[in-house]
């Protein structure tokens, strides 16, 4: 049988504190690790308490490096950003601060790769498949319908005069 590690409360907050420290993260990730140490709710309370006052814990600056994070890296579109910080129960003002860290010209050039490199990808495919396998992948990685048919009609007529 294993042993349950027991934690004082200034355990618990260096243990966090290193926690917050390595890496940003959400209350609702704080407040899991802290579960999983087995903290009463008063000490969850307590400890939630120091690291926002410490400012290890910011959900603004959560929101906006997430953001950044998932664009830049994993080529996600806002809907999906969005939807994956309503997830981690970032308030609607935070998140609208935090897409604001995408500027729209990226967006759009972003969009534009990540479409060609797709359309590509699915060449030697029938052009029907081959549309619906790029405007899947898109859509799965929370692009905007609109943005995606746009960047398609470029796509297709700029094939069309060459």
């Amino acid at each position: 049988m294993q042993k349950r590690e027991v934690f004082t409360v200034d355990e618990a907050i260096k243990k966090l504190e290193y926690y917050c420290a390595y890496q940003e993260r959400c209350h609702q990730e704080v407040v899991h690790k802290l579960r999983q140490m087995n903290m009463i709710p008063l000490v969850i309370e307590e400890v939630i308490g120091h690291l926002i006052e410490h400012n290890y814990l910011n959900e603004t600056r959560f929101a906006q490096a997430y953001t950044r994070g998932k664009f830049t890296q994993k080529k996600w579109g806002r809907n999906r950003i969005l939807r994956e910080l309503k997830i981690r129960d970032i308030s609607p003002f935070n998140i609208k601060i935090a897409l604001r860290e995408i500027e729209e010209e990226d967006y759009l050039i972003t969009l534009e790769e990540l479409t060609k490199k797709f359309w590509n990808t699915h060449a030697h495919r029938e052009k029907a498949i081959q549309n619906k396998k790029v405007v899947d992948a898109l859509f799965y990685r929370g692009w905007e319908s609109h943005l995606i048919y746009d960047v398609i009609q470029k796509l297709k007529s700029k094939s069309d005069t060459e």
